[in-house]
């Protein structure tokens, strides 16, 4: 099956870059004319580039107080004596948060609650909180910290996994924290605190370890994963109005109820005395899930009598609040001597920093999605995610499956080039075919994974390659589920007797576009202009429920929710216009607020309305749920609801006197199942793989001796637009097979994933250098080219 352009547009210059952007349809897949306006642009544009939109570092509060943190400059230290009199004495400043004053408060975390609200017995990191104050303006505040006197008793401490798991190594954690595991089925089990300074591990085991006996060849390789930092522009930020009775805040996160239900276990009130706004993200990229500037902000506004107190982050203080996870994944694969795949196992090891923030959610999709793209008759993986006096660690774009693609799809190209296969043809053997489930008892893979790598091998000139000048190039495919299917989401659509609709759910604006896609969507069904439909503000006392905007799932999760609420809202309408006007409500359609029947009749709605209501009018209500039912035989649960999936083709030159490496081209690609919005699939596509690249050469947060040496813009590496490849093309695939709204799919972290291999392959093509730590940096590379070995690449073993 061939893919067939059904449209091409040029990006800005593209011309002179040679870029581009293509959509491809497969022709087996007939369009859905349901769906229009697919050009429109973001809802959210002109209140953007205008510089009108609201976001949450722009909420004022009347009479607000500001807040400033005192971070601990030690990894480990018991604390033996804080004295803030001098602070609270202090003109200006109305409270000062210690350890004395968090008497009744809980610990917060994903399943395994460790982190206190500033800490109490000792410091775990260098950043960790000690104390804050709240005071009328931030200089006073920032006085204030300069007056806490602090005494500490340093304590040895671990920066990496493996001195951390010495069972001689000091416990960063003594006492046992609260805490709770999801349910697991057929395969898959969890512990929480199984072993020394590790938190959370995850198991997953399928198929008999008896085939190992059947491999030709037996390999096992060693690879590390460098930590990043999410860089989002809005900081961390909360305003917070609270007292001992009730909370309420507006805040920068990506999961308002999640949020809602932790503060009511750090604060012990009931769910129905917090209150949580969400205005405008300015990015999150997954570093927005959980309580970050909140507790201090909610503490300090209750010390100080209920005032609203604001606590914005600054974007250094950002590094010290919660990285992406470093890793070290030990990876043992068995083959045929042909090159097919017959088993994997897999020791993934997280580093979750000082506390477990997201680390077992991580863990727990590092440790599922050790597959990969391919099948395989036996996998055996575990994944720990390991406790560290480091920044922790959280959720990041595409978590788990970032740190197990680069891992798996590297040593992928160690086994081709040991065995004298080539990659492509190598991976094109072992991928799993549509519909084949991806683990037993888990949905069937959702797109045509042959095909898209096919797309991105022709569209950058794999076949016919010029390897000379040092020059090479990779294909790479990144695969990750949905997150499960335990994503209950909820929404609410109401029209008024004008026809103006507003849509009412939890799915937050960080900039990936969610607001107008569900917009759209609604007015899709009901048959009337994007521009009629209004996202309403998120507040959680009156905004439907939803787990939270994570894992690319809001177009097909939150969005089913939204279809079936504008379907119940169009049933509605049209039955009490059958009643109405005498037609039959089953035939008639709903068209731009218009009563239309298959014999041409047109019935307006708003006369109709007025005349039965009265002049005060009527609005229509509706809501709607989606969620995957749970499945006994689904290792986590509940079956996938999609696959999130990229393909990445890249040419890279290498300067062997430096190391350094010239991305020349590269192609990305996902697919969409269905387009909702071209230009926001385009845009997650482009922007995952810009994120891919920083991984895969810039990105790294470096310390020493525990202290983080560039937490700060000017010295953490990001890329830079003369980084960008001279030739950059992104390709959107509609193979129609998707869960959500008209066979729409997720994007937006698959992009990321097959990047930084795919680099590292082309370096392999170009070179000879297989590279298995990142970032790939000149250094990294030179050494990998100097005499003596090639650095990584171990020797052939024979079972």
């Amino acid at each position: 099956m061939t893919a067939t352009p059904e449209s091409f547009t040029h990006n800005v210059d593209s011309d002179a870059a040679g870029g581009g952007y293509t959509v491809y349809s497969l022709p087996t897949v007939s369009p859905d004319k349901r769906v229009t306006g697919r050009d429109l642009p973001r809802a959210d544009a002109a209140v953007k580039v205008t510089g009108k939109a609201v976001y949450n570092t722009d909420i004022v509060r009347p009479g607000m107080l500001h807040a400033k943190v005192l971070r601990s400059p030690h990894a480990h230290a018991r604390i033996v004596s804080i004295d803030a009199s001098a602070a609270g004495a202090l003109d200006g400043v109305t409270a000062v948060l210690t350890r004395n004053e968090t008497d009744g408060l809980g610990c917060y975390g994903t399943m395994v609650k460790d982190q206190p609200v500033v800490a109490t017995d000792a410091v775990r990191y260098v950043g960790d909180i000690v104390a804050a104050v709240a005071a009328v303006d931030e200089r006073t505040a920032l006085a204030a910290l300069d007056l806490i006197q602090v005494e500490y008793e340093i304590l040895p401490a671990v920066f990496d996994v493996d001195e951390a798991l010495d069972p001689s190594s000091p416990t960063i954690h003594p006492l046992e924290p609260r805490g709770g595991l999801p349910p697991y089925r057929n395969g898959a089990s969890a512990s929480l605190r199984i072993d020394h300074n590790v938190s959370y591990e995850f198991r997953y085991s399928t198929g008999s370890p008896d085939v190992w006996e059947e491999c030709d060849h037996i390999f096992e390789d060693t690879f590390l994963f460098s930590r990043m930092n999410h860089m989002h522009l809005e900081p961390f930020v909360t305003v917070a109005e609270a007292t001992d009775e009730q909370i309420e805040v507006w805040t920068a996160t990506q999961s308002p109820f999640n949020l809602r239900q932790e503060l009511g276990h750090v604060f012990t009130l009931p769910e129905n005395r917090i209150r949580v706004h969400v205005a405008l993200l300015g990015g999150a990229f997954g570093a927005k899930n959980g309580p970050k500037a909140d507790p201090v902000a909610i503490r300090l506004s209750q010390l100080s009598g209920g005032r609203p107190v604001r606590f914005c982050m600054s974007t250094e203080e950002g590094f010290l609040t919660v990285s992406q996870h470093a890793a070290k994944l030990i990876v043992k694969a068995g083959v045929k001597a042909d090159g097919t795949f017959v088993a994997r196992k897999s020791t993934v090891l997280l580093d979750s920093g000082a506390y477990a923030e997201h680390s077992p959610a991580v863990a727990e999709k590092a440790g599922y999605r050790m597959p990969g793209a391919y099948r395989w008759q036996h996998i055996d993986t575990v994944c720990k995610a390991v406790t560290t006096n480091t920044v922790p660690a959280g959720a990041m774009r595409g978590f788990g499956a970032t740190q197990t693609t680069w891992a798996g799809e590297r040593q992928i190209d160690l086994i081709a080039q040991r065995l004298g296969i080539d990659p492509y043809a190598l991976r094109l053997k072992n991928l799993k075919k549509l519909g084949e489930e991806f683990v037993p008892g888990d949905a069937g893979i959702d797109s045509d994974l042959a095909e898209g790598m096919r797309l991105v091998a022709d569209a950058i000139g794999y076949h016919s390659r010029d390897r000379s000048g040092n020059r090479g190039m990779g294909v790479c495919v990144g695969l990750k589920d949905s997150g499960g299917g335990n994503k209950p989401a909820m929404a609410r659509v109401k029209v008024t007797a004008n026809g103006d609709v507003f849509l009412n759910c939890a799915l937050t604006e960080m900039g990936q576009g969610g607001h107008s896609a569900l917009s759209q969507i609604v007015a899709d069904v009901l048959r009337t202009s994007r521009d009629r439909v209004v996202y309403t503000r998120i507040d959680t006392d009156h905004t439907p429920f939803d787990q939270g905007t994570n894992a690319s799932s809001g177009v097909v999760v939150m969005g089913q929710a939204v279809r079936n609420a504008a379907e119940n809202l169009r049933r509605q309408v049209l039955e009490w216009a059958g009643e109405q006007f005498a037609i039959d409500s089953a035939t008639a359609v709903l068209d731009d607020w218009t009563v239309r029947t298959p014999t041409g009749e047109v019935y307006p709605l708003l006369p109709q309305i007025m005349e039965f209501f009265g002049h005060t009018g009527f609005e229509f209500s509706a809501d709607g749920y989606y969620k995957v039912r749970s499945d006994a035989d689904a290792p986590l649960a509940a079956r996938c609801v999609f696959y999130e999936i990229g393909w990445a083709a890249a040419e890279v030159e290498v300067d062997p006197e430096t190391g350094r490496v010239t991305v020349l081209q590269l192609v990305v690609s996902g697919d969409a199942g269905k387009v909702i919005n071209k230009i926001g699939c385009r845009g997650q596509d482009e922007g995952a793989a810009v994120l891919g690249l920083a991984q895969a050469l810039f990105e790294e947060m470096r310390y020493e001796n525990g202290e983080l040496l560039n937490a700060e813009a000017l010295l953490y590496r990001v890329p830079l637009a003369e980084d960008l490849p001279e030739r950059f093309v992104s390709i959107t695939q509609e193979q129609g097979h998707g869960a959500g709204p008209f066979g729409a799919k997720g994007m937006g972290e698959g992009g990321m994933l097959p990047i930084a291999p795919a680099i590292a392959q082309a370096i392999a093509d170009a070179v000879g250098a297989q590279l298995t730590e990142l970032p790939m940096t000149p250094e990294r590379v030179f050494r990998a080219l100097s005499p003596g070995g090639v650095p990584g690449l171990p020797p052939l073993s024979h079972a």
